[in-house]
């Protein structure tokens, strides 16, 4: 009897041993993999892959707008395609728990949507009569499919679908019907000027979201405590970010910034003649410059935002500066593109 209840014994400590290994090697797996997966994705350069479409569609011209459109296309490809892929519709972990790289994608995203939407209805386009170019039409919509959806169709379907509207209106760049290309684009100022427009509204609402977090009352910027207690009591409070909150907030602004600095190389690539003429090019080079110290690495291995002049690094504070850096860089290009 003793022999059969030691036997027993050993038993269930074998199983128990055995599943907690097997807990102990899942979870080194799936942090091993969540750091793969989490990891920002890197920049690209714009002409190199520009030219490598061109030599998978044995194609040797890149006419005005192809390499915007190119770039277009190769941001939703890098969020597609990164490692781990798309993160934000995951069901199970680590994608689950990557919430970081979440909000890295929709700030990326919100930056893709709002230039696609600029080709489809102003660069494309010769007058406000004028009809739409039939391939943006189709893209455009699919890029703003929701971001998380993983049952039928899924995000990464629907979005890749946009990016091949978008090649096929990169191939008609390159063609002509008679006379005249197949599709068109547009570097004018007013189209420019249009756009500009949108990117400052932006960068200007994550200045001020990545400021809500510069005090202990996690005010907005300007807002004083009585204002704040007086705007409770109309039932009208004002917006303020957690401190759990605030790095949400940050890696969105980090996607955005990512996003809209490959966009703006693009500009200042495919609108180089009028912004020449307008003496922009300076304007978007500073707004570059800016979306590149936002982009700088992370050396903490978590987003701190201590006191603005206290103990700690206040990283939201420092992230809300560059951007707010190219925010104003954006007025002046918008200024400068709305004169005769």
């Amino acid at each position: 009897m003793a022999d059969s209840d030691t036997q027993h014994d050993e038993k269930s400590k074998g199983i128990l041993w055995g599943f907690g290994v097997l807990g102990l090697v899942t979870t080194i797996v799936l942090i091993i993999l969540g750091a793969w997966w989490g990891a920002e994705p890197e920049q690209f350069n714009i002409n190199d892959e520009a030219t490598k479409r061109m030599k998978e569609t044995n194609t040797t011209e890149a006419p005005l707008g192809y390499t915007y459109t190119n770039t277009l296309a190769h941001i939703s490809e890098v969020l597609l395609h990164k490692s781990g892929g798309y993160i934000t519709n995951d069901v199970a972990p680590p994608g689950l728990l990557l919430d970081n790289v979440k909000n890295f994608e929709y700030g990326a995203l919100v930056m893709l949507r709002d230039a696609t939407s600029a080709l489809r209805n102003h660069f494309a386009r010769d007058q406000s009569q004028s009809a739409e170019d039939s391939d943006l039409a189709i893209a455009e919509p699919y890029f703003y499919y929701e971001n998380d959806s993983w049952a039928l169709p899924s995000t990464e379907a629907e979005y890749q679908k946009g990016i091949d509207a978008l090649h096929k209106y990169m191939i008609r760049l390159q063609k002509y019907g008679g006379n005249v290309k197949q599709a068109q684009f547009y570097s004018r100022a007013d189209n420019l000027w249009q756009y500009t427009e949108v990117v400052i509204k932006r960068l200007g609402g994550l200045s001020t979201r990545l400021s809500a977090n510069s005090s202990s009352e996690n005010l907005g910027p300007g807002i004083s405590i009585e204002e704040r207690e007086e705007a409770e009591k109309l039932g009208t409070p004002l917006a303020k970010i957690s401190w759990l909150e605030i790095d949400d907030v940050f890696y969105e602004a980090r996607g955005a910034s990512w996003a809209l600095l490959h966009i703006l190389r693009a500009i200042k690539h495919d609108f180089k003649d009028i912004l020449l003429d307008k003496r922009a090019m300076r304007t978007v080079d500073i707004m570059i410059k800016a979306l590149e110290n936002a982009m700088n690495p992370i050396l903490s291995p978590m987003i701190l935002n201590g006191g603005g002049y206290g103990l700690f690094a206040n990283y939201s504070l420092t992230m809300a500066t560059y951007i707010a850096r190219a925010n104003a860089a954006a007025l002046d290009l918008r200024d400068i593109m709305n004169r005769g």
